[in-house]
């Protein structure tokens, strides 16, 4: 037991793997040790009492000794307390420094100021003798009209004006704003004056150098000006045009219409002759004397065009004069769109390098017609109509033309040439609702040429039906148009305007073609079921009941094969495989199946 007890008090309570179990087991190493319990207990108190006073005398060490935590707190707060002092003092000393240096630097800042003030003062009072200066000498040029000195002149005044827009209410400067924008006016006025009397009494050649230094001074005033004087001068060269043929009516007809270009032509050589020179280039007087000749004609055509077509004895417009005057207005639009967009540009340094070429003189008359394009799409449909009715009579081939496997009536070709002419020249003139109109024209006549045409020869009664080489020019034929069918409604969309490109479809039509093509190879089929019919009747006539032998083969089988074989040749040696594409398996597909069901 003493040994137990030994061991069990060299246990270290403190220690890292402390075991109480471990510790029970050697105090209590036996149940007849139970009996000392009371002897444990007594000793465990007495050393919990010994722990618990070391603990209390070691507390009250470190609250009331000389490096006690309560002595280092209120240590700690006086330290704290000079801390802030010393930063409050520092703080103090820092405004004090700062109001001495900006005591010391308010001269400066003041100084400062007084000269850049001074500065802009005397700027100001420079720019204002210069521009004082500058307008009264502006007033005597323009008096004497010597404008190359005013256009430099100007644009110095102007200039120097726009420094002294934030100084209009001064009486003075207002006073002298007033009277540069009165000068402005003056100098408009005077040089328009200035042409207008240079171009009634015909001296433009005599002051063509005045007139070309007064070009510099409208450069100068602006815009506006300077489209004042342009429109001017669009004015007066138009006139004789306006009043040659607006007022008169036989002038101007439909039929005179090639006499307005002439007359443009001849106004725009002398305009490059005499007056080209006096404007300067990048102001395209050129080009603006032609768009208003170009409007005003358009004006004038869809007068003439609506007062046709209310004429009271209900005659309408001859289309082939609407389309003469139409194809010569066209080829005159391209004609002076190739001249101006061959021009040079402005260049950057000029005034008005950013002015850019945005319209174009092609549609810029021709527009004026566009909505009576019906008329002519009318007329396509009425020559048309015309030709079904002589396709259907004529011959299929010409007379000096031979039958070849690959031949197409010559019909078929006839017509594709007319639809091929007659779009090119509607794209040409409208590729609006006018050639949708056409597409939906063709796509009719299409039809009819495949019903009234073509299936009306395979459709003949017995007496006249059509021969082996009819229905295989029939054939090449719907096989012709069932390829271009598809190929001219490609060609419509690639021509037609983006949005009536939905509207376009000619899958009907090639679909008739394809069935046309598929009655063409029945009735192939028919020729040799036709050249069978004897072989079938032996057949049927034949009394089965009474035949006594069988033999390898019936007398109307070998008659029945000489037949088929005959006549499939001669169709598959014209219905070539190059051209006819899946045709030829076609005849023979269905004459297995016909001789076999």
């Amino acid at each position: 037991m003493n040994g137990n007890m030994a061991d069990a008090e060299s246990i270290s309570l403190d220690a890292a793997d402390y075991d109480p179990i471990q510790h029970l087991n050697l105090l209590f190493p036996h149940p007849s040790t139970v009996s000392s319990v009371h002897r444990v207990s007594l000793t465990l108190r007495s050393e919990q009492n010994a722990l618990s006073a070391q603990i209390a005398a070691r507390q009250t060490a470190q609250a009331y000794g000389p490096d006690s935590s309560l002595e280092r707190m209120q240590s700690a707060q006086a330290e704290l307390g000079e801390l802030f002092r010393k930063i409050e003092t520092v703080r103090a000393r820092a405004i004090q420094t700062e109001q001495n240096i900006t005591s010391m630097t308010a001269d400066i800042k003041r100084l400062d100021g007084t000269k850049r003030n001074l500065t802009l003062s005397m700027t100001a009072l420079k720019r204002l003798q210069m521009l004082t200066t500058a307008y009264e000498q502006l007033r005597g040029l323009a008096k004497a009209r010597q404008y190359r000195e005013c256009a430099s002149l100007l644009q110095a005044v102007l200039q120097l004006m726009r420094h002294f827009n934030s100084y209009r209410s001064i009486d003075q400067i207002a006073t002298l704003s007033r009277g540069v924008g009165e000068i402005q006016r003056e100098l408009l006025e005077q040089v328009c004056e200035d042409f207008e009397i240079a171009f009634a009494k015909g001296e433009v050649g005599g002051r063509r150098a005045t007139l070309v230094e007064a070009c510099g001074v409208m450069d100068a005033l602006g815009d506006t000006a300077r489209a004042r004087l342009v429109a001017w001068y669009v004015n007066t060269e138009l006139r004789e045009y306006r009043q040659v043929f607006r007022g008169n009516d036989e002038a101007g007809s439909l039929d005179n219409i090639g006499r307005r270009y002439a007359w443009f032509k001849r106004m725009m050589k002398g305009y490059e002759e005499e007056h080209a020179s006096i404007f300067p280039p990048h102001w395209r007087v050129g080009e603006t004397l032609a768009m208003a000749f170009c409007d005003g004609t358009k004006d004038d055509y869809r007068g003439i065009l609506e007062k046709s077509m209310r004429r009271v004895d209900g005659a309408k417009i001859d289309v082939n004069l609407l389309l003469s005057c139409l194809q010569e207005t066209m080829d005159f639009e391209q004609s002076i769109e190739r001249r101006f967009s061959t021009e040079p540009r402005a260049s950057i340094d000029t005034l008005s390098s950013a002015d850019e070429r945005t319209h174009t003189f092609n549609g810029s008359i021709s527009v004026a017609f566009e909505p009576y394009l019906s008329l002519w799409v009318e007329s396509q449909d009425k020559t048309l109509a015309a030709m079904i009715p002589r396709y259907k009579a004529q011959p299929l081939l010409p007379a000096d033309e031979e039958f070849s496997p690959q031949a197409v009536i010559s019909s078929a070709i006839e017509l594709f040439h007319f639809y091929k002419l007659t779009l090119s020249q509607c794209a040409k003139l409208s590729t609006s609702d006018r050639l949708l109109d056409l597409a939906k024209t063709l796509a009719k006549y299409l039809d009819e040429y495949a019903q009234q045409v073509l299936l009306a020869i395979l459709q003949r009664p017995a007496q006249t039906a059509a021969s082996t080489q009819d229905i295989v020019l029939v054939l090449n034929t719907a096989d012709f148009w069932h390829t271009n069918t598809s190929q001219l409604e490609e060609n419509i969309k690639k021509r037609i305007d983006s949005e009536l490109v939905s509207k376009v479809d000619l899958t009907s039509q090639a679909d008739a073609f394809l069935g046309v093509a598929s009655t063409a190879v029945l009735a192939l089929v028919n020729k040799v079921e036709a050249d069978c019919d004897g072989a079938w009747r032996e057949m049927k006539n034949t009394n089965w009941s009474k035949m006594e032998s069988v033999g390898d083969q019936s007398s109307y089988v070998g008659e029945l094969v000489t037949h088929v074989n005959a006549r499939a040749e001669e169709i598959l040696a014209i219905v070539v495989k190059p051209h006819a594409g899946p045709y030829p398996r076609s005849v023979q597909s269905r004459c297995c199946w016909t001789n076999t069901s």
